[in-house]
């Protein structure tokens, strides 16, 4: 079983690092939407461990997309940071109280940010995003 764990890690690490900077960030914001949706579905099952799990990775995911801005070179990321700090606010608050409301909140400004990377990496054609 290590093998396999060992051949899958290379296999993600590979796939990470050849990405494109676009497909990177479309990736992360998957993720957290996935994280999001797993969280809800873990407030829904009352399964305290799963929520704080998912959540504390949606966290981690937002984090570094916040410290990746570089606003030296782009000013006006500033409005960008402001929702990614709202975002971590609000999923401080869900995970307190394991509370669906800031989750939902979270996915409604997360997945139009996903939706225009996605369109801005050239991953879906102008009016295409789901």
């Amino acid at each position: 079983m290590a093998t396999f764990e060992a051949a899958r890690n290379k296999y993600v690490s590979d796939s990470v690092s050849t990405m494109s900077p676009g497909n990177l960030i479309v990736a992360l914001y998957d993720r957290v939407l996935l994280d999001l949706d797993r969280a809800l579905a873990a407030i829904d099952e009352h399964d305290i461990y799963a929520t704080h799990t998912a959540l504390i990775h949606a966290q981690q995911i937002v984090d570094e997309l916040l410290i990746s801005l570089d606003l030296k070179m782009w000013p006006d990321g500033a409005s960008l940071a402001a929702i990614y700090r709202n975002v971590q606010a609000g999923l401080i608050d869900a995970n307190v109280r394991k509370d669906p409301a800031p989750v939902l909140a979270c996915r409604d400004l997360m997945l139009p940010l996903r939706d225009a990377w996605r369109e801005a990496a050239g991953l879906v054609g102008a009016g295409g995003a789901s």
